[in-house]
């Protein structure tokens, strides 16, 4: 089965141009080869290697399916090989700073005084 194909299928691109842009662009390793054409086929047992949104997702492919069907289904076409600790694969956003507050609505003055301080640190 084709590589973008089998990405869409197992719903880990809302659309197939999505995973086809991904690895026309060289994201995608397969077996820890790099892979550049969408067509490439994969089969049970591969291990796809590619970036997602913030994080980088290892899989190893169990299964090929049909179509594209519900999450529920999607899922039992592969194993997750990331560790249970996320934590570690992705990128701190600066755009989206921790609060300190436990208040919810808009942040207070002194919040944002302290989120700005935070900012700053961040850059430095």
């Amino acid at each position: 089965m084709r590589a973008d194909k089998w990405l869409w299928h197992a719903r880990f691109f809302k659309t197939r141009s999505l995973a086809t842009k991904v690895i026309s662009a060289g994201h995608l390793r397969v077996n820890s080869d790099k892979i550049s054409k969408p067509s490439f086929n994969v089969g049970a047992g591969d291990v796809l290697t590619f970036p997602q949104g913030r994080q980088v997702r290892v899989i190893r492919i169990l299964a090929l399916s049909t179509r594209r069907g519900p999450a529920a289904e999607a899922q039992t076409l592969y194993v997750d090989l990331d560790p249970p600790d996320m934590g570690k694969n992705t990128v701190p956003d600066p755009s989206k700073p921790i609060l300190q507050s436990d208040r919810k609505g808009r942040p207070t003055k002194k919040d944002r005084r302290s989120l700005d301080l935070s900012r700053k640190r961040y850059l430095e």
